[in-house]
C-alpha cells in the first residue's frame, strides 16, 4: 500500500469520532429541550449543564478534525 493512500484512509478513520459526536450532541440537547418542558423552572441550571456538555463533546470532535488534517499533513 501506498503511504499516500494510507496516510487518507487514516485521516478517514479519525473522523469517525464526529459520528459519535454527533449523536452526542443530539441526546445532550434533546434532553435538555425535554427536562426544560417538564419543569420550565429549572430552566437556568439545564442550560448552564447543557451548554457546558456540550461544549466537551464539541471539543472531542475538534480533537478528531485536528487529529484528521495532522495525519493528512504529516511527511
Amino acid at each position: 500500500m501506498d503511504v499516500a493512500a494510507a496516510r487518507v484512509i487514516g485521516a478517514g478513520l479519525a473522523t469517525f469520532a464526529l459520528f459519535g459526536v454527533g449523536l452526542g450532541l443530539g441526546k445532550i440537547f434533546s434532553s435538555a429541550c425535554e427536562s426544560i418542558g417538564r419543569n420550565p423552572g429549572a430552566k437556568k441550571d439545564l442550560f448552564t449543564i447543557a451548554m457546558i456538555g456540550g461544549g466537551f463533546t464539541e471539543a472531542i470532535g475538534l480533537l478528531a478534525f485536528v487529529i484528521a488534517f495532522m495525519i493528512l499533513i504529516s511527511n
